[in-house]
């Protein structure tokens, strides 16, 4: 068979599934400070036909381990965290929907650093120090010589921030999307056990998705956006209100019921600091598989890495199972 009858073949099957069933995958950076804004993952443009819910289950295991200080700074971010969310979509009207995040995390020392030490040892790489402390700690610290930081060593757990967003989609032609979102985070989650920001967020977002303009089943999506964090104690006066963030998904599909996504996600820098872990932008490259097992079901699987490091986890592995009917 023909490389042309092949890709004929490939795109056929993919013009019968909407681009919804192509969506990005759900990222978040899992860093204890950047991870407690109210930034969105990113998502597929298109919005839940009217009157339908769609539901998703999302989790995520991040590994930290960072040690810098400056002339004034001192930074320790040492453990993991565990976090759940659970994503309702409701289509309102057509080409309008509301979303929904629950989410539930855990800051605990861990199992995953032996894990990651054998795996530094085996290709050579250096591990950051992390080698040097204790496995399976966890180790918050940040102090500065104006007085602002925090801690956190003990183990701890429970509700997140909720977020709520509203999506339109203003353009729709060749099954490619273009939408609007506003987005709002509510700080239900408690600041001190590092489980909320303590701050209301507020979030403007900009989505597009399109399937690729040549002979390849691949689709892309993408979004850019602004959020104005609200007040939050953990870093006080060096904290940075105004981010911006934006990321990039390509979705190439290998079968009929299997793709393999690639993905970048960035988000500007949560303090003002000399160090990198919150003073720098963030960069986090994923790759995953998406498998649709059943009509309307699939499930992902990814691994995030911090491309610039120390700005997020050293690694996040990411799980998500989703119901979204169809047409």
């Amino acid at each position: 068979m023909s490389r042309s009858v092949i890709a004929t073949l490939l795109l056929a099957a993919i013009g019968t599934i909407p681009v919804a069933a192509m969506e990005p995958l759900y990222v978040k950076n899992l860093s204890p400070v950047a991870g407690l804004s109210g930034l969105p993952s990113q998502r597929d443009a298109a919005t839940a036909e009217s009157g339908t819910l769609a539901v998703a289950l999302h989790s995520s295991l991040a590994s930290h381990y960072v040690a810098d200080s400056s002339s004034d700074e001192f930074l320790n971010l040492d453990g993991e965290t565990l976090r759940f969310a659970l994503e309702l979509r409701y289509g309102l009207a057509d080409n309008w929907d509301v979303q929904l995040e629950v989410p539930w995390l855990d800051h605990s020392g861990g199992h995953l650093d032996d894990l990651i030490d054998d795996w530094h040892d085996f290709w050579g790489m250096s591990d950051g120090g992390r080698s040097d402390v204790p496995n399976d700690l966890l180790d918050y610290r940040y102090d500065t010589l104006g007085g602002a930081g925090f801690s956190l060593q003990d183990d701890a757990s429970g509700l997140g921030d909720i977020s709520l967003s509203l999506s339109h989609a203003f353009y729709s032609r060749d099954n490619s999307v273009a939408s609007l979102v506003l987005g709002y985070k509510f700080s239900t989650g408690d600041e001190d056990d590092f489980l909320g920001s303590g701050g209301d967020d507020a979030f403007v977002a900009l989505r597009f998705s399109g399937p690729q303009l040549s002979d390849l089943p691949l689709s892309w999506h993408g979004q850019v956006g602004y959020l104005r964090a609200g007040d939050s104690d953990i870093l006080g006066d060096v904290q940075e209100q105004d981010l911006w963030f934006a990321g990039l998904a390509m979705d190439w599909r290998v079968a009929d019921r299997w793709s393999i996504i690639l993905q970048v996600d960035s988000h500007a820098a949560p303090a003002d600091s000399d160090i990198t872990a919150l003073g720098d932008d963030a960069v986090m490259a994923t790759v995953g598989v998406r498998w649709r097992f059943a009509q309307d079901w699939s499930v992902d699987a990814s691994v995030v890495e911090d491309i610039r490091v120390e700005t997020a986890p050293d690694v996040t592995f990411q799980t998500s199972l989703r119901y979204r009917p169809g047409p």
